[in-house]
């Protein structure tokens, strides 16, 4: 483990997708966090086997937390398509099977909207983010949020990771792929997660943020 003396604003964060690392620490550390990546510690690997969001996160949060000592910030989310019923859900990094890599992931989706059309393709990217200071804390934060958008037919742009290349934003009519990290990082739904975590933990920046 080669990682710096640890400050009262250090959060490990409890992923080990490199995109999901390099995003959450663009968006954290404006904030005056400074974000760990897991794999700097020998941690083990956490089986996402919860129904939800929220529970899945602390899952992956309060393992991180035991295994290096450090508060913790973990997210789980997933794309949710209307047409197949909110699925693929908290499958979505497996929704092609347990090893599934995001181009398979991608195709897979792909495969089961062939011939749906217009609204019909509609769909939200969800996030539930957690902050939890120490692994036995009964009270950790809890924030989610979401992002409405439609499956597009094929994959559009090379930015991102996981389904963002066939998630189009209405707004933008661009597809999350394609959306500048900047603007992506204002408008997702993990940027809105994480904006309200870190609001949280500001409202409770007169006790320490391990109490």
């Amino acid at each position: 483990m080669n990682v710096e003396p640890i400050s009262e604003r250090d959060v490990v964060l409890a992923t080990r997708n490199a995109g999901k690392v390099r995003e959450l620490s663009q968006m954290l550390v404006p904030h005056g966090l400074r974000v760990i990546a897991l794999d700097e510690f020998d941690a083990p690997d956490v089986e996402e086997s919860a129904p939800t969001f929220v529970e899945n996160a602390l899952l992956k949060a309060r393992s991180a937390a035991a295994a290096t000592g450090l508060p913790t910030i973990a997210d789980d989310s997933g794309l949710e398509v209307d047409f197949l019923d909110g699925a693929p859900g908290v499958y979505s990094a497996r929704f092609a099977g347990p090893e599934a890599t995001d181009e398979e992931n991608v195709a897979s989706l792909l495969r089961a909207m062939a011939g749906i059309r217009g609204s019909a393709r509609s769909a939200r990217f969800r996030c539930a983010a957690v902050y939890l200071p120490h692994p036995l804390h009964s009270s950790p934060v809890v924030c989610q949020a979401h992002w409405e958008g439609i499956v597009l037919d094929a994959p559009r742009g090379d930015g991102g990771f996981g389904y963002d290349p066939i998630f189009l934003d209405p707004a933008s009519g661009l597809s999350a792929a394609e959306l500048a990290p900047q603007d992506k990082n204002r408008i997702s739904h993990r940027a809105q997660a994480m904006r309200a975590l870190v609001s949280a933990l500001a409202t409770a920046a007169a006790r320490p943020l391990d109490s």
